[in-house]
């Protein structure tokens, strides 16, 4: 699949160079995609770089299945080689909301909405593990998705949901400060649900942010 001279898999441009991955647009078998190769760590023995990877691979493919067979707004996966450390997923219209929000494109409105979209991932079971604005879509009909489930978790501790909105607090305040009351616009979104786990992943949140200020 990540043979590049293959003519099911047409590359287009490469998205994104990171320290975890390597993402490309391009057409699988003429549907918009994107493929994500995992990189090798050179600071790990080959052995646990190897099974670490898998291993990412594997949670990441499975909780992305699982979401799109709920219906949530995610990409769906067209295949997978774990020889190659890959995914091919379907491409998400739209632009990331960081660079919306940067624009002056999106505010309140779009936040109210990020916010129930984490509730209903979080009540799926599911964490992300980096809830920033660049792993948000929005397209111009105004429908957003998430992307990029590598760091995810399946059936996640309380602690990893608050910290789901304290990654996106950070975000927010670094990226996005001019937004008055940005994360607390995503938290009042959060808690319409009136539920208790609700309340718990909030109330996380805060002790969280204030054991970051405590130590910062």
């Amino acid at each position: 699949m990540t043979d590049m001279a293959s003519p099911i898999w047409k590359p287009r441009k490469v998205l994104h160079e990171g320290a975890e991955a390597t993402l490309t647009e391009g057409h699988w078998m003429g549907i918009p995609a994107v493929l994500k190769v995992r990189r090798s760590r050179s600071y790990r023995h080959p052995d646990l770089d190897r099974r670490l990877v898998k291993q990412r691979l594997t949670v990441e493919s499975k909780v992305i299945s699982k979401l799109s067979a709920l219906g949530f707004p995610c990409p769906s996966i067209l295949l997978i080689d774990q020889n190659n450390s890959s995914i091919l997923i379907s491409r998400i219209r739209g632009s990331p909301l960081h660079d919306i929000l940067k624009k002056g494109k999106a505010g309140i409105p779009e936040l109210r909405k990020l916010g129930h979209l984490i509730r209903r991932l979080h009540n799926l079971g599911i964490s992300h593990g980096d809830l920033t604005t660049h792993n948000v879509m929005l397209s111009e009909e105004g429908d957003m998705h998430l992307i990029d489930f590598g760091l995810s978790r399946q059936s996640p501790e309380l602690e990893h949901l608050g910290l789901d909105i304290q990654v996106l607090n950070e975000c927010l305040g670094a990226s996005h400060s001019t937004i008055p009351d940005a994360i607390e616009t995503v938290s009042e979104a959060y808690l319409e649900e009136e539920s208790e786990k609700a309340r718990s992943v909030i109330d996380r949140f805060r002790k969280i942010t204030g054991r970051v200020r405590y130590h910062g």
